[in-house]
This record gives C-alpha cells, structure tokens and sequence, in this order.
C-alpha cells in the first residue's frame, strides 16, 4: 500500500530535526515538509490552514479549541520549552528594579495571546503577585498578522491593551522610552514579527530584569516543577477521522526522534561526570528527560496552561485535556 501522502510544517530542533529531514519517518506515512518561522506556520495554519500537520501555539490552539473550532486534533509532541518570564527587558530610567516594579509600566508584547506571554503573565502572578491588569500592554502585530485576529482576540475584561503603530516595534518604542519594558521580544525575520532592533546593542539604555537569567529559571524550576510548554503539534481532524491509525505513527516517530537524542545528552552528561566537568547534582539533571512528549508526560504543564488561559480571561472555561488531544495518546 503506498503511503500517506501530508504536509509538515515546522521549525528545525534537535528534538524534532530527524522527523522533518525524513531521516526517521512514521510507519506509512510520507512527510513533505516546510521548515519555516513558529510565527509564519502558526499564522498560516490559523488563518489559512495551508498543511495536514504542523507545530501549533499552545495558547492559539487553547483559545481555538474553546471557541468550538473542530479543525484541528493535538498531537502531545512539544516542540518548544522555556523559561520565558527569565528574559524580560527593562529601561534602566524605568525605575523597573524587581517584578513588582512592572505594575502601572508600559509594557511591550508581540502578541497578547501567545504562548510565551501567557505563561509570564501567570509566573508574574503566580511567582511575584503582579496581575496582567496592573500593566500597560503594548502589542505589536497587527490584527491582519496575528494570530488573535483568527481566533477572536479581544483584550479581558479590565485589561489594557494598545496596538504598536505600524511604522513602530517594540525595539524601537523602547529604545525611544514610548514603552518601559518588554515581556518577551521576538526579534527573528519573518512575516508577522517586525522588530529588528538588537537590544543587546543598548546597554545605555537597556538591560534584563534578572540579572542572572539563568539561575532566576533553576530557582522557578526547583520550586514549581515546571517546565513551561510553548509549541505543540496538530493534525487536520478530516485527516485523523479517515486514518485514525496515523495519530500514534505520527507521535512514535517524534518520540523515537527526541529519545534518539537523548541518549546523546545522557551519554555526555556520563562522559562529562567521569572527567569532573559536572557536579553529581548537575549530572542527575541533565540526565532526566525535561522535554517529556504525551499527555500523561506533561500533565503538570498542560493542567497549569489550561489554568492561565482561563485565570486570563483568554479561555472562557478551564479546558479538559481530552477536549484538545486525540483520544489514542490520552494514555501516553
């Protein structure tokens, strides 16, 4: 029988490289596949639905999901992790020294609703009791580029939220002082993001709020347990009702992909704790598996989005796992 023919649309990672390069393909199916910008596929696959199979912005997906769309199925495969709250960017006139400074800030955002922003409006609540009505938001991608404009966006009750003007960025209105701060900064060429300015070129001017980035995400780590998913993947649900077989080849070819790869980083953290390069305590964590693919994997993640969305106003209910994920990965 020859294979499944779909489209594959998604940004290169270690994790995933080997099921986009076809180097490790799902049994029957054959992959054609576009590596292209998070921010491009997302805004294709919400507004145009352009391939069968694609990376897809937890956040979007949320709001999609709960608004009734049936378009599409999750697949528990997480591209994208990270700690997003740790890279905040200040003006050094802002007066902005800790967390709790940001409250009255003019505050830049690329989009209000995506992932990166919702999981650091819950940290700055959660973490330092800053809510997202306290702030000044500023978002730059306008309604025709973003991704809110295919999903109904509209700002929560209470929120303020201002649109960049479109001869502007968030780079350039803080490195005028037109905004205070920024809560995540996607700086990358593509076709919905336009900042190009390079904040690091700043330091008059600018600087981030954690002084060590790094040791700010063990600490939120050590104390919660989480690991904040950004990117998952979806499927075309016409697809999944026809071949209900392709959920779990598609998911155990990512898994394979991402299990090959860590036995390399297990393998180098052994050989790295042989020769003293890395503490016992280092060791220990390096060898765990932080980018765990299923539902059941990542359910404290997944429990705390669903809980943000809502807690945000961006869902109108807390979403049941089992409303987002095809049921054939519900036990994986």
């Amino acid at each position: 029988m020859a294979d499944l023919q779909l489209s594959l649309a998604m940004s290169t990672n270690p994790r995933s490289a080997p099921v986009l390069s076809g180097r490790i393909k799902p049994e029957s199916i054959t992959f054609h596949a576009t590596d292209i910008h998070p921010s491009e596929i997302f805004w294709r696959q919400l507004h145009f639905g352009d391939f069968d199979v694609s990376e897809m912005s937890m956040s979007s997906f949320l709001m999609l999901t709960a608004a009734g769309n049936r378009d599409w199925v999750g697949l528990p495969v997480f591209t994208s992790r990270r700690f997003f709250h740790k890279n905040i960017w200040v003006r050094k006139d802002s007066g902005i020294k800790t967390p709790a400074d940001l409250r009255g800030k003019r505050v830049g955002v690329p989009e209000y609703q995506q992932t990166a922003a919702l999981w650091t409006r819950g940290v700055l609540q959660h973490e330092f009791g800053v809510a997202p009505h306290e702030i000044e938001w500023w978002m730059e991608r306008t309604e025709q580029m973003s991704h809110g404009g295919a999903v109904g966006f509209k700002p929560p009750a209470g929120v303020t939220v201002n649109r960049i003007p479109a001869e502007k960025s968030i780079g350039t209105m803080l490195v005028d002082g037109e905004i205070d701060a920024t809560l995540f900064y996607l700086q990358d060429n593509n076709l919905v993001d336009r900042s190009r300015v390079t904040l690091e070129d700043h330091p008059d001017k600018l600087h981030q709020l954690f002084p060590d980035p790094s040791a700010e995400g063990r600490r939120y780590f050590a104390k919660t347990g989480l690991y904040p998913i950004n990117h998952g993947m979806v499927i075309r649900r016409s697809i999944v009702e026809q071949h209900p077989w392709v959920v779990l080849n598609i998911y155990n070819a990512f898994r394979l992909a991402k299990e090959n790869w860590l036995k390399g980083v297990h393998a180098a953290a052994q050989a790295h704790l042989d020769t003293g390069l890395l503490s016992p305590e280092m060791g220990a964590v390096l060898k765990r598996d932080p980018y765990a693919y299923g539902v059941i994997g990542a359910r404290r993640e997944l429990d705390t989005i669903t809980r943000y969305s809502h807690e945000q106003g961006l869902t109108p209910r807390v979403l049941g796992l089992d409303e987002l994920f095809a049921h054939a990965t519900l036990d994986v």
